[in-house]
Order: C-alpha cells, then structure tokens, then sequence
C-alpha cells in the first residue's frame, strides 16, 4: 500500500470517531512527507526539535507540526515560531521556556501535559499529583504564551490488550480529573493523545482523540537519516 493509499485508508477508519490522525514523520525525508500531504494529511509529529526546523520550510505552509518526542529546553527555540502543538510538556521549567519563545513571537502556543503511564524506565513524563502542582502553582498561572489543551501518554510496548487498556484508562482518567479540577469551562482542553501504529484501534476504543501512528503510514523508521 501507498502512503498516499495509507492515509485514504487512515481517513476512512476514523471517519465518525472524534479522532485525528497524527502522522510520524520523524526519520523520514521531506519526499515521504510531501506524499502524505497530497494524500490530504497535514499534521505531522518529529520527535527532535532540530529536524522538524530543518523540514518546517521545505514543506507547505498550512502544514500542522507536532512535537511529540522529549522536548530540551535550549531547543524550544527552533520550534517556536511555527509549532502546531507540543504534545510532550514535562515540566514547569519547559513550559515557562515555551511561553518565553512563544512571547517573542506573539504567539500563544498549544500543548498538551504528558504523563508516564507505561512499565518501562525509557518514558518521560509526569504522574498526576506533579501535573496538579504545576497546574495549581503561581508560576504555572502566571503564564501568558501557553495553554494546557489536553494530555498525552506514551503505553508500554507490549502485545498485551489487557495491560494496553489499563494504560489508556489511567490516561482517560488523568484528563478527566484535570478538566474537572482545572479547566471546567475550557472548550480548548479536549485533548487525548494516545495510540501508536499497533495499539491505536484500543486507544480510540479507550477516548483517544488523537493517534500517532508512523510505521502504518510509512513503514520502518530509516535510522541512517542525519538529524
């Protein structure tokens, strides 16, 4: 199948969900992506900062950009200027940078709280009573260039349905307690991102409204790309 094929296909199966599609161009060249577009995709997720700024200006400019990978501080500042959403904030001290870039650039920047939800050491992310003292503090509140649109997590790899689905309820529930602690009148925080190439079927069934799907869409990674 066609990556062209792929994202018709894509479309198609989650036509009547309140699901987008998140394709994962990390790796792959500027060609690859370009065929996806005019499959009629345009949000895109990398996971550096530095290789979503290279590819930013070589592709069309209604093209949607997700940084979904872990997020330096020192590198906010490639990404600032055009960054759709940063699906993967951790941290007061990154958020505090971002609204800092984003101030420069007189842009408001979306993003979502990613939360450590799998069984693995390789994750990042925050557990619930860290993103209640983020949200809670006057640092956080203070802020004027970021808003808090939704969480994101990251589920272990694993063929286990069982143990997938615990995850992405655990993740249902982090957003539910949120929006009714901190945003209970904000139509803006909607988002759940959740769901990759394997599990995205679960994850929609579990509330996801946003999948990260990349090898579905692309095939392997090509690890030899220079980043």
């Amino acid at each position: 199948m066609s990556i062209q094929e792929s994202i018709k296909d894509f479309q198609k199966r989650l036509e009547g969900t309140n699901c987008q599609l998140i394709a994962v161009s990390k790796t792959h060249p500027v060609e690859l992506i370009q065929e996806a577009y005019e499959g009629g995709q345009r949000a895109f997720g990398e996971n550096k900062a530095q290789e979503m700024k290279d590819k930013h200006p070589q592709l069309p400019a209604d093209v949607e950009w997700h940084m979904i990978g872990h997020l330096q501080t020192n590198k906010v500042k490639y990404i600032a200027p055009f960054v759709h959403l940063i699906q993967s904030v951790d941290s007061l001290r990154l958020l505090q940078e971002i609204d800092k870039q984003a101030q420069k650039h007189n842009r408001v920047i979306d993003c979502l709280l990613q939360f450590y939800i799998a069984e693995e050491d390789t994750k990042f992310g925050l557990d619930l009573e860290e993103a209640k003292q983020l949200l809670g503090s006057a640092d956080f509140l203070s802020l004027q260039n970021v808003r808090i649109c939704g969480v994101m997590g990251v589920a272990t790899n694993t063929n286990d349905q069982q143990h997938l689905q615990r995850e992405f309820v655990r993740l249902r529930g982090y957003f539910e307690t949120l929006r009714e602690n901190f945003f209970p009148n904000a139509l803006h925080f909607k988002e759940i991102s959740m769901g990759m190439s394997s599990d995205y079927q679960l994850a929609i069934a579990e509330g996801s409204t946003m999948i990260r799907v990349g090898s579905a869409i692309f095939g392997n990674r090509n690890y030899s790309v220079p980043l």
